[in-house]
């Protein structure tokens, strides 16, 4: 069964509480409840994280490669717009992640609308509400998928142990 890690980062164990108007009313718990429901729907074990510390986030995603993680789901919070620590432990493990901001990042403050843990990431979604957690696990999903075909096919034109191809 494919894993997937969800990383929360600082301030997200406040959903609900924190700015309602922006965040919405759906707790931590209800986040992770959401995305393991979708996970159980496609056949996804969903480990989920959080932490209000930087290094924490980080040795997280590393602990994800050395499991084997199909994928990673990232909402870095405020991280995500100045992490460089962040975006290289994403790009030195090597796994499809998919970054997901609740708001709207490109509708709020100038400085929310760079994302730095994004360059490391196959897609960044902003705007979906909690949505967005059960829209990144459908990209990674679609993504693990489509690698293991191009795997069965590539195995498939490979000739046959002991056989030279010509």
């Amino acid at each position: 069964m494919p894993t997937v890690v969800v990383i929360h980062g600082p301030n997200l164990n406040r959903l609900g509480k924190r700015e309602p108007e922006i965040y919405g009313t759906t707790t931590l718990a209800g986040v992770e409840k959401l995305v393991r429901a979708h996970g159980r729907e496609i056949g996804w074990k969903v480990e989920t994280f959080q932490s209000n510390h930087e290094g924490a986030l980080i040795d997280r995603v590393h602990a994800a490669a050395d499991a084997g993680a199909d994928g990673i789901i990232l909402n870095g919070g405020a991280l995500t717009h100045y992490s460089y620590a962040l975006a290289d432990a994403l790009r030195s493990v090597e796994i499809p992640t998919v970054e997901v901001h609740i708001s709207d990042i490109h509708k709020r403050e100038s400085w929310r609308r760079r994302s730095v843990t994004g360059d490391a990431c196959i897609a960044v979604l902003a705007g979906l509400g909690v949505e967005g957690y059960s829209t990144a696990l459908d990209l990674l999903a679609e993504r693990v998928a489509g690698a293991s075909k191009r795997r069965r096919a590539d195995a498939a034109k490979r000739p046959p142990k002991g056989k030279v191809a010509k």
